[in-house]
């Protein structure tokens, strides 16, 4: 069969779902669950860029965070109770700080690697920004407010902070170094920090140095407390190819040994590491949550968590995963027996899908920067998000204000409707954007002569600090400011953009395109919502034009 004529026709069955959610059709079903159904469950558990995962267990409460790097509201906090289904609850981090230097897009830069801890009554994250130091926020209630940023330690090329509450009441951070800032990598530091945990006490020191065990690109520690003895969890060796490692140790400032407890052995897993470890309820098992590269096989996902069964053997040391020939480094497991936590849970996933009814916007959604008053309203036009024309003043794929959420599956579509305002101009354009490398979008445009749905490519990716190279690759002259607008993309990350003027018979727009993650920023491809018009000196949009969105759909791929 022609190439080409199978896509088209995988595309079109991966429409079908959109259509029927357009025509008003509810559904339940999700682009990715790896609920099973039958008392296991599939890896990855989320299949979407939660990338650098730490988790706590709070009474029979599980949550996660994760980095975010740039993108706003940060630090996402995810909560579960059989360490298989998540819902986004909320994020820590609602401005990026500095805030005058966070309201620019600097890919790459923010928020690194955090840890969330549970102490007293309080939840606790630290995190890494490897600029400016290491900060902390906490809250009584994950899903709440949590408190301001407090810098505890000043300081360029500091990352993935821990905290650890010692028996003696004494509170300790462990910290790893980022060789790109300070020019010193693949070392952990330990500091004590002051008993409320709000600044560092000491100068700190190094306690474990990758060159004296033969590893590399030593990060992202994890630091416990059990069985007499303290525990590093960290990953070594780079995060495509990388393996998981633990140290221990009777003494907090060692000497530690070492022991390599999760490869990708036979797998096609890649890089198995850093993430967190959590017991369940009962204390009888063990768990651990860690992320795989998806970028090393050319995915547009980024960085997906995995969940992998834990057990201890007869010389104390964890074993993750699959062990097949008994080594005591383990291998990512593909299907697996759920937790047993003592009750079954319903399937749920990170919310993706949005009607707009809410008077604020839905979880899943962050802007690229600090968003600014003025950029988006939920109450303009009630049961509509409306989106002001921003002007692009720089290059598209460094606009702050392209509203996005994660890509949420390896196969899956959306579809959105929407209404460009009268007072639009020429060159004003909203619609659907897929923001990668490249980036890539399809859109309603006012013109010269009137009205017209564009496909445009750009020739660089997200996070190139390059000029705009975006230009039309298809298009279309349409007489009606309200259209449907759709992508379906493929599990090999091509990506089909199509449009419709009724919301039943859809037309494709432009060729297939394959989307990779965004290059230099550490994150996965992203795909949302965008109104933006011509390059303004002001950095002020000069008409009043918006664009109204009806809502947008997330879709399971056909068969999936």
């Amino acid at each position: 069969m022609n190439p080409r004529r199978l896509f088209c026709g995988l595309v079109g069955l991966l429409l079908a779902a959109s259509l029927r959610l357009a025509s008003g059709a509810e559904t339940s079903a999700a682009a990715w669950s790896p609920d099973l159904g039958d008392g296991t469950y599939k890896n990855p558990i989320l299949f979407a860029d939660y990338s650098d995962p730490d988790v706590v267990r709070v009474g029979s409460d599980y949550y996660l965070v994760s980095s975010s790097f740039t993108c706003v509201p940060g630090l996402p906090i995810l909560h579960s109770k059989d360490l298989v289904n998540w819902t986004l609850i909320g994020h820590a981090l609602m401005t990026q700080v500095p805030a005058e230097h966070y309201n620019v897009v600097l890919s790459g830069n923010g928020v690194w690697a955090p840890s969330i801890r549970f102490h007293d009554g309080k939840f606790y994250i630290f995190y890494p920004d490897p600029d400016y130091g290491i900060y902390m926020v906490t809250a009584t209630d994950p899903a709440g407010e949590w408190s301001t940023p407090i810098l505890v330690k000043a300081g360029r090329g500091l990352e993935d902070p821990c905290p650890l509450w010692d028996d003696d009441g004494k509170v300790y951070l462990v910290h790893g170094l980022v060789g790109s800032r300070i020019g010193r990598n693949n070392a952990l530091v330990l500091n004590q920090l002051s008993p409320d945990a709000t600044k560092t006490i000491d100068e700190g020191h190094d306690i474990v140095a990758g060159k004296d065990y033969n590893v590399t690109a030593l990060e992202g520690p994890k630091f416990y407390k059990m069985n007499g003895y303290y525990w590093i969890f960290a990953p070594v060796n780079g995060v495509g190819p990388g393996s998981q490692a633990v140290f221990r140790a009777k003494n907090i400032d060692g000497p530690y040994e070492m022991h390599l407890v999760l490869s990708q052995g036979g797998t096609k897993i890649n890089g198995p590491h850093q993430g967190g470890l959590v017991d369940t309820p009962d204390g009888k098992e063990w768990w651990f949550i860690h992320f795989q590269d998806m970028a090393v096989q050319k995915g547009a996902e980024g960085r997906v968590d995995h969940l992998e069964p834990v057990v201890w053997n007869s010389d104390g040391w964890p074993v993750m995963g699959n062990d097949p020939n008994h080594t005591g480094t383990g291998e990512p497991v593909t299907v697996f027996k759920k937790p047993n936590v003592g009750q079954t849970y319903p399937a749920a996933v990170p919310q993706t899908s949005d009607d707009f009814a809410s008077p604020k916007l839905g979880l899943q959604w962050q802007w690229l920067a600090n968003p600014q008053p003025g950029w988006y309203s939920l109450t303009a036009n009630p049961q509509h998000l409306r989106l002001f024309v921003q002007p692009v003043n720089a290059s598209l794929v460094r606009q702050p204000n392209l509203l996005l959420q994660k890509i949420p599956a390896p196969a899956f579509s959306a579809t959105t409707k929407l209404e460009l305002s009268s007072t639009a101009a020429e060159g004003d354009r909203a619609g659907l954007i897929i923001y990668g490398t490249p980036c890539a979008w399809i859109g309603l445009v006012r013109t010269a002569s009137g009205l017209r749905v564009s496909q445009v490519t750009s020739r660089v990716g997200a996070g190139a600090n390059v000029a705009d190279t975006a230009t039309e690759s298809a298009g279309a002259d349409v007489k009606s400011n309200s259209i449907y607008l759709a992508f379906a993309m493929t599990a090999d990350s091509r990506a089909q953009f199509s449009y419709s003027l009724d919301g039943i018979t859809y037309a494709t727009l432009g060729q297939p395109i394959t989307v990779a993650a965004i290059r230099g920023s550490w994150i996965g491809a992203k795909f949302g919502l965008f109104a933006l018009g011509a390059a303004s000196s002001s950095g002020v949009s000069t008409t009043p034009a918006y664009a109204d969105f009806d809502w947008i759909h997330v879709s399971p791929a056909a068969g999936q």
